[in-house]
């Protein structure tokens, strides 16, 4: 019942090239029904008027006939008539304008429906308006156009000459407006199909790199896990392990991974890492800054990382920045435990409400060159890019055997663009993690 309906419902048709051309098919047919509809009432008085009633009859009978087929032939195809019938359909129109004076009395050619042939000829002009060849349309326009001069004959009055004068210039200008009705209206859909298009790339890409943002961790500690040759390194990454794993199953699940409460603890009572406390897509009630870099350093206590926080006592964040902040700093322990062979890292933390915050890291490790270091995904996505879509400024300044030094801001100055040096070291800040 619903799709039997929906045949008709012309509005909720969909805005792409295949709902305009189907849209375009109703238009067609109800053009060409409704000519007929206006033809019918006056048949049998055309019949009795014309010298010639069985040619009066066939011709009505060929117009009729071929307006109803093309009506069902364009609503069964959900389409308007293609070159080739509409080319048929304008020979049909030049026919019966030709023939009209043969079977029509000279004052019934204008005024009245009667003399059906410049009607259907406007039908057949109007309804082709969707030809894709530009030639074919204009010559067949020009055809129709000069059958009407031949159906006008030597015998119509002076007195009709602004009228049949008229109806040409009608026959060009619907000609015209149909054209560029078709024509604008494929450019929308078009258009529409395009964007569509552009945003489920989009949309695909945006979710690759959210994809790379929630596995990228994960895969770290799973590769740390494998190469770790003794238990008690193994041992020391089981909880990291445990943690990354309920995040990444939450992500495929596209399910939550609620798991702390507002004091970072976990509430499902699994490692003393804690579990992630915000939704996927970073909805809930703001979190405490502290309890945050605190939970993550917790889970690199090996790492010897001394974490200053008492400045940024009180300050809360929200839950989409906690989120963003949680995985990026884990991310960079994770890429000072593989690369940076550092022997302590100082997590500081200091700001006010009115102020903001910033949050520095440095490690005493090897650095690197920035000239021939290029970011990975991690530092790419998980730290910077992530970072700063939740509107947080990221700096990151690097020397071979000076260490690394990552801050985190959360108010740049306003107005004020990232500072000179940030750009080409946000590039090749750390070696990421593969």
């Amino acid at each position: 019942m619903r799709s039997r309906n929906g045949l008709w419902r012309v509005a909720e048709l969909p805005t792409t090239r295949a709902g305009v051309e189907r849209a375009f098919s109703y238009f067609t047919a109800g053009v060409r029904l409704g000519t007929v509809a206006q033809m019918v009432p006056a048949v049998q008085l055309g019949a009795a008027r014309a010298p010639h009633e069985s040619g009066y009859l066939a011709c009505w009978g060929a117009a009729a006939l071929a307006a109803v087929a093309v009506s069902v032939v364009t609503l069964v195809r959900r389409r308007p008539p293609g070159t080739v019938v509409s080319v048929l359909d304008f020979g049909l129109a030049c026919a019966l304008l030709v023939l009209g004076p043969l079977v029509l009395a000279p004052w019934d050619r204008f005024g009245t429906w009667t003399a059906f042939q410049p009607g259907y000829a406007l039908s057949v002009i109007i309804t082709a308006g969707g030809v894709r060849g530009l030639a074919v349309w204009a010559a067949s326009l020009l055809a129709v156009s000069l059958s009407y001069v031949v159906y006008l004959g030597g015998d119509v009055g002076s007195e009709m000459t602004s009228t049949a004068v008229g109806n040409v210039l009608t026959y060009v200008v619907y000609a015209l407006v149909a054209r560029m009705f078709f024509g604008y209206t494929r450019r929308i859909a078009r258009d529409a199909d395009a964007s569509r298009a552009r945003a489920a790339e989009l949309a695909r890409r945006e979710e690759e790199r959210r994809a790379q943002v929630m596995m990228h961790n994960g895969v770290a500690v799973m590769r740390l896990l494998t190469e770790q040759g003794d238990d008690v390194s193994r041992a020391r990454l089981v909880g990291q392990a445990e943690f990354e794993l309920r995040r990444m199953r939450s992500y495929l699940r596209g399910t939550d991974a609620r798991g702390t409460d507002a004091r970072g603890g976990d509430s499902r009572g699994g490692d003393a890492g804690g579990g992630d406390a915000y939704a996927s897509d970073g909805d809930g009630p703001p979190a405490g800054l502290v309890p945050v870099v605190k939970r993550v350093c917790d889970r690199f206590a090996d790492l010897n990382v001394v974490a200053s926080l008492d400045l940024g006592t009180g300050l809360r964040i929200p839950a989409a920045q906690a989120e963003a902040l949680e995985r990026a700093l884990g991310s960079l322990l994770l890429n000072v435990r593989v690369h940076a062979r550092a022997h302590e890292v100082v997590v500081h933390l200091d700001g006010t409400r009115e102020e903001g915050w910033t949050l520095t890291v440095h490690d005493d490790g090897v650095g690197f060159d920035p000239a021939t270091v290029t970011a990975g995904i991690g530092l790419r996505e998980v730290v910077v890019g992530e970072l700063r879509r939740r509107g947080l400024a990221v700096g990151i300044v690097s020397a071979a055997g000076e260490g690394t030094t990552v801050t985190v801001r959360s108010r740049p100055e306003p107005g004020a663009g990232p500072p000179g040096p940030e750009r080409p070291t946000v590039r090749a800040a750390f070696a990421d993690v593969p």
